[in-house]
């Protein structure tokens, strides 16, 4: 799984800023003004080819015991409980304050992983304007300018670099023959209903009120000789409708179990059509690679006329699925559940398909010659052989010259003929372009 970075510090000392530069991204507000975040806040990131979650938090007053400030520090508590690595932000300009005191004895008391990093360092990089933050205990302070991009790499580095799992830890992590099902959805879809019936007793807490499951949940089952790891994730609610500090403790485990699992069975609630949520999850499992099946929950509860609107809103908000297979079932009732378990070894199956080189080589020369790719001003794209470069999602390279021209329609084509050679349903496929250098750029005429 990928591991988590808590971001914790005093207000203002620039934690929103490095957020957003550790994720490569514009999530987190920002802003000269003390205490604007206040919720708890997750991204993802990447460096080479270690991944990891950043959580953004609110300024912290350990001591805080009303109002506000209280629940943003038990926000930051909880972001410290679920973290692999805390980052300790203070501001080199600014020097040390009590309030980085406080904060540094409650992050000791705990005994985590911390680095601590000083923001706001343009300029005092070479200085020794940094040495009086040593007497918070913390051992070497790495000077950063979140602001600039100055000294992230070294920042990652120190902090990633523990948390890297041995050769022989990654083989022995992988229990072939397994197949990890995740099974995703707002709260109160009916999650843990549907993993009950499947097992067949009340392995987990099902009841009528969204959020009560808590916590990733994994469960092995067996099927017909094929081992399974079920996997119940908590709800993921829109942000701004997620109130307790426990249930926000849920979603980096929701987000991680979906990332670690082969297939995601996304379950769709029929009396309450797609919402905004259900495609932000359905986003989210196609970001992340995983094959999914789709699954219509409570169709036993919805009249004829509600169904065909859940069938158009299904069209129309998550075409991004449409390779997937979709099923209409009742979990309480057991309707329809038989033909999911074909769908997701179909998924699984597709995910981890082998695809050689000549078969691909010859359907994309096919597909040129049916039809060739657009030419950009005076360059025409040459795609002259594919291959496969990974698995769980497949990734097919094609490799030609002037590859950078080829329009994302055309892609959408040849992975149309792709997935239809090699039955590539209820997984994404990724289509990438490597385009040959020329020897002779560098000679001089």
């Amino acid at each position: 799984m990928k591991p988590v970075l808590a971001l914790v510090g005093r207000p203002n000392v620039g934690k929103s800023t490095l957020f957003n530069r550790l994720t490569k991204s514009r999530d987190a507000i920002v802003a000269d003004y003390a205490g604007l975040t206040r919720d708890r806040h997750y991204g993802n990131g990447k460096l080479g080819k270690h991944e990891y979650i950043v959580i953004d938090t609110g300024g912290f007053e350990p001591d805080a015991s009303a109002g506000i400030y209280k629940e943003m520090a038990k926000q930051t508590r909880q972001a410290v409980a679920e973290a692999d690595v805390v980052i300790f932000v203070v501001d080199a300009r600014a020097g040390v304050s009590a309030q980085d005191h406080d904060i540094a004895n409650y992050l000791r008391r705990l005994g985590k992983p911390c680095v601590m990093v000083a923001n706001k360092a343009e300029g005092l990089l070479a200085g020794g304007q940094l040495v009086e933050f040593y007497e918070l205990g913390f051992g070497e302070v790495l000077a950063v300018s979140a602001a600039h991009g100055q000294g992230i790499r070294e920042l990652l580095d120190q902090a990633l670099l523990p948390l890297q799992p041995a050769e022989d830890e990654l083989v022995e992590a992988e229990q072939p023959g397994v197949i990890k099902l995740a099974v995703a959805g707002r709260p109160n879809v009916g999650k843990s209903t549907l993993i009950n019936v499947w097992l067949g007793e009340e392995r987990l807490v099902a009841f009528d009120l969204p959020g009560t499951t808590r916590d990733a949940i994994s469960v092995p089952f067996e099927r017909n000789g094929q081992k399974f790891e079920l996997i119940d994730t908590a709800g993921l609610r829109r942000r701004g409708k997620v109130f307790e500090a426990i249930e926000k403790f849920s979603v980096v485990k929701t987000l991680q179990a979906i990332e670690s699992a082969h297939v995601v069975l996304l379950l769709i609630d029929a009396t309450q059509g797609v919402t905004d949520q259900d495609a932000h999850i359905a986003g989210y499992i196609l970001e992340n690679g995983r094959a999914v099946v789709l699954a219509v929950n409570k169709w036993d509860a919805v009249d004829e006329y509600q169904r065909e609107l859940v069938k158009r809103s299904i069209e129309t908000r998550l075409p991004f699925l449409k390779f997937a297979n979709l099923h209409f079932i009742s979990a309480q009732k057991r309707q329809g559940l038989g033909p999911l378990w074909a769908s997701i070894a179909q998924a699984y199956k597709a995910a981890t398909c082998k695809m050689s080189t000549p078969v691909l080589t010859r359907l994309l020369l096919e597909a040129v010659q049916f039809q060739s790719p657009q030419r950009a001003g005076m360059y025409r794209p040459k795609l002259r052989y594919a291959h496969q470069g990974g698995m769980n999602p497949p990734v097919i390279v094609i490799h030609g010259n002037s590859l950078e021209h080829v329009t994302d329609a055309y892609k959408r084509f040849l992975e149309g003929r792709f997935r239809k050679e090699f039955d590539l349903v209820g997984t994404p496929l990724r289509i990438e372009m490597k385009t040959s250098s020329n020897p002779f750029a560098d000679k001089v005429s």
